[in-house]
């Protein structure tokens, strides 16, 4: 009849150790709804080298903001005044776009936080490259950003 408090201190043990442990790493985003944002946000990139700024703000939600040089700025318009004002001169992007280290994290089912660098290279000119941070929502038409830090 020993045994029974030997195996109970042992599960106790167990227990004991199993509940220090920390908590799991967050779980990365699904990897279908990862794919879908990637080819959305590989899409911007492919307007932009194209010349289709529209390409470029299609990615955006209508109700989106931009953190400008002077706060954030809404919507797609003021997207476009940004990237018009100092990526873009005669209808044409300055250089081409790509992006590097992208990391996609859910933020529960229907949202996502992207972050990642950007590369602006080419046309003669030195590359200017920074970090960005996006937050993306699942829409009707599909994942869309709805606040974007560049």
């Amino acid at each position: 009849m020993r045994p029974l408090p030997t195996y109970a201190a042992l599960a106790l043990i167990a227990l004991s150790a199993a509940c220090a442990r920390p908590g799991p790493a967050p779980a990365p985003a699904p990897a279908r709804d990862a794919a879908e944002i990637r080819a959305v946000l590989d899409s911007t990139a492919a307007g932009w080298n194209r010349g289709d700024l529209s390409r470029y703000l299609w990615a955006y939600a209508d109700t989106a903001t931009e953190m400008g040089p002077n706060g954030p700025e809404g919507g797609p318009g003021a997207v476009e005044r940004i990237m018009r004002r100092g990526f873009w001169r005669t209808g044409r992007p300055l250089q081409d776009l790509r992006y590097e280290h992208v990391v996609v994290r859910p933020l529960g089912s229907e949202y996502a936080l992207v972050t990642g660098q950007f590369i602006l290279s080419g046309a003669g000119r030195p590359d200017r490259t920074g970090w960005f941070s996006t937050v993306w929502a699942r829409t009707a038409a599909g994942w869309r950003m709805i606040h974007d830090h560049s």
